[in-house]
């Protein structure tokens, strides 16, 4: 951020963000008895009630999906969740989340573009993670060490804790103060604009608690990823990256290291929770996780020398030495296999996006017989290919590539990056799938919170001539990123629609959509309650 004495909203809701990351470690003065550290859940506190913190965790969450940087990529967001799932079955195995926290906190991950490396857990169970962490991770268990850090943030109510210290302040106060407190640290100017005199002190004084609740955080959420069945090593190999970041003084591209302060003390406890004896090996990169970190890296660093760098390593194949191949390190690293299918993937996502769709279809072919061994990872190279073709309005070659991306036999529920691509091929290439609507409806039975479902689901049906179903849709969606108005706002419009079409309309949409309106009414009402309550 620039010496400015003004914040723009973008850049105040990335410092919240990270501001609040902050708030949610900044509560004791001192560690906790050992016989604490695996408290399941600590419920109602003095401080804030569970319903204080999902409100609060509404609003924020209210700003971040309006945010430029967010995005909704079914490919990254499965794999994201895939985890969180995992973690999340284990916190509840366990008595982690309590009945009040597991039905009440909304647990929703929120990816952001940005290139820095910074993950965050907010109010309310929800998780921001910027691409820029994933570009930097060896393997799906160090991406899982963080999260379960995170999420032990949670289901530990630190922010409940931080509210109870500082019980004379609002919510949405104590989170201002600790955005001007880490805006001071870049402008001095800016923090003013934020925070006023003796009040920044007071935020000084609870980030001076963090370390312990850093500690608690580490070894609970250790102990979640070795009950969701991740290699605990992971820890240790995401703690080497921030202590090297650290060693070399970070300027900024590590966010995650100010609002979680890494110590000696922190490398030294969690290298004693592991099993002693020789230097841990990591565990080997999957192919598909490092086909996930290349899309990571095209969709968080795509400026356009990026992505010409990026085509040209594609034309460059990686060559494996046999001394290297026969090294013990290098069985901890990624093999020319797994780079050669990073730098294909990555060149031909890379090439589509400067429209040179010939190599990009050249090297999705490469790399999808190259995997034919890696279920998994083959799944993603065909995922790759069909939306290459889409982008490329070639319908010859969409055909070609929906019919390689298999549908799953019927009793196998529908998947969402399969889902998106499909509604993308429908409603584009003209194709067919007489199904979809339907496998959509149950997908969103289950997820309903899925924004980006009930807009595919939209396009879908405005496709099919069902033009108050779309409507419905579009209010879905915007309903399920918390912002009721424009909820309100189109199922009017679908009122309005009704009026017109007269006794065409269809009486069960009717109904559904008036019954919709009075329930995003009274949502919308609570919602501005909520809000002057928080003040």
């Amino acid at each position: 951020m620039s010496a400015t004495c003004r914040l723009t909203p973008r850049a105040a809701t990335r410092l919240l963000a990270s501001a609040l990351a902050a708030a949610l470690v900044a509560a004791t003065q001192a560690p906790l008895p050992a016989a604490a550290q695996a408290l399941p859940s600590l419920g109602e506190s003095d401080g804030f009630s569970v319903g204080d913190e999902r409100r609060l965790g509404d609003a924020i969450a209210r700003q971040l999906y309006r945010d430029p940087d967010y995005l909704d990529d079914p490919v990254l967001q499965e794999y994201v969740q895939g985890i969180w799932q995992a973690l999340m079955q284990a916190a509840s195995q366990t008595g982690a989340l309590g009945d009040a926290l597991g039905e009440q906190f909304a647990w929703r991950v929120l990816l952001g573009k940005d290139k820095s490396v910074n993950a965050f857990a907010l109010p309310g169970g929800y998780f921001g993670l910027h691409l820029g962490l994933i570009n930097v991770v060896d393997s799906r268990d160090e991406l899982a060490s963080v999260m379960a850090h995170e999420l032990s943030h949670v289901s530990q109510r630190h922010i409940s804790r931080m509210a109870a210290q500082n019980a004379r302040q609002t919510p949405l106060l104590i989170a201002s103060m600790i955005l001007g407190a880490l805006a001071a640290s870049k402008s001095p100017d800016a923090a003013q604009a934020v925070i006023a005199g003796g009040q920044a002190l007071a935020v000084q004084n609870s980030l001076n608690f963090t370390r312990a609740m850093e500690q608690e955080a580490d070894r609970i959420g250790l102990d979640l990823m070795k009950r969701a069945g991740f290699d605990p090593t992971g820890f240790i190999g995401m703690f080497e990256k921030l202590h090297q970041a650290n060693r070399l003084n970070d300027s900024g591209a590590y966010p995650y290291l100010r609002t979680h302060p890494l110590t000696s003390q922190r490398l030294s406890d969690m290298q004693g929770r592991l099993p002693q004896g020789p230097r841990y090996r990591r565990p080997q990169p999957t192919l598909e996780h490092a086909l996930i970190v290349a899309r990571s890296r095209v969709l968080s660093l795509g400026q356009a020398d990026f992505l010409r760098a990026t085509v040209q390593a594609a034309n460059q194949p990686v060559q494996a030495t046999a001394a290297q191949a026969n090294t013990t390190e290098n069985r901890q690293t990624p093999s020319a296999q797994h780079q050669q299918a990073a730098r294909l993937y990555a060149g031909a996502l890379a090439a589509a996006q400067l429209r040179d769709f010939a190599h990009a279809r050249q090297w999705a072919a490469q790399l999808t017989e190259a995997l034919q061994n890696d279920a998994d990872a083959l799944r993603q190279a065909r995922l790759l290919d069909l939306e290459l073709a889409l982008a490329a309005r070639d319908t010859h070659w969409a055909h070609a590539a929906a019919q390689r991306l298999r549908p799953l036999p019927s009793d196998t529920p529908a998947r969402r990056p399969e889902l998106f691509l499909r509604t993308a091929y429908v409603v584009d290439a003209q194709g067919q799938d007489a199904t979809l609507a339907e496998q959509w409806q149950s997908w969103l039975g289950e997820h309903p919170d899925d924004a980006g479902g009930w807009q595919q689901l939209a396009r879908l049906w405005t496709a099919q001539g069902l033009p108050l179903r779309a409507i419905r849709a579009q209010a879905e969606a915007q309903a399920a990123r918390l912002d009721y108005a424009a909820a309100i706002d189109r199922l009017k419009a679908g009122q309005q629609l009704l009026r017109e079409l007269g006794p065409k309309a269809d009486h069960v949409d009717a109904s559904i959509l008036q019954s919709r309106l009075s329930l995003m009414q009274r949502l919308h009402r609570e919602q501005e309650q909520a809000q002057k309550s928080l003040q």
